[in-house]
């Protein structure tokens, strides 16, 4: 696996890769119909006007496969506070779940807090996201007891917010 800086010609692959995931991920947890409604081209424009106004204290990394094929990316932020930075997405192709690329990428994220000069990082995550909340605390994440309530077409989501030091 190949972790470098994902480039606004990436915006394509992130954008098919991000509804991918997040239609396998979230199934039985998100409205379907929102899930079924996410549109690869539309997030590849997102994704596109992301990367080309990336600020300073952002970062996104990407990870290719064998193959060359895009797997998986992450994307960061410093908070306000510069002790902290936060892990704003994480997500990786669904055939390369349970072979690494997931804790490459974390490593690869957590790096970037770290040479930003962060001594703490935060991430938020559904509540009901067991296979997510296994994984960030296999990694050292706990939830630090703060929630926030997001709503998905009419429907109210719980999310945990998860802490670790760096």
């Amino acid at each position: 696996m190949t972790v470098r800086p994902a480039a606004e010609t990436d915006a394509e692959a992130l954008g098919a890769l991000h509804v991918h995931a997040w239609q396998e991920a979230y199934r039985g947890q998100i409205p379907q119909a929102r899930l079924d409604a996410l549109d690869p081209a539309e997030r590849a424009r997102e994704w596109h006007n992301r990367l080309s106004n990336l600020p300073p204290a952002a970062a996104v990394y990407v990870v290719d496969d064998e193959a060359g094929v895009l797997a998986g990316f992450v994307s960061t932020l410093v908070h306000p506070d510069p002790a902290t930075g936060r892990i704003t997405a994480i997500y990786v192709r669904p055939d390369a779940w349970g072979r690494g690329t997931g804790r490459t990428l974390m490593a690869a994220g957590l790096e970037h807090l770290r040479a930003a000069g962060c001594t703490e990082a935060v991430l938020w995550v559904l509540a009901t996201n067991e296979r997510a909340r296994r994984f960030y605390e296999a990694a050292g994440w706990h939830p630090d007891g703060a929630t926030q309530t997001e709503d998905f077409d009419g429907v109210p989501l719980e999310e945990l917010r998860y802490r670790r030091p760096l």
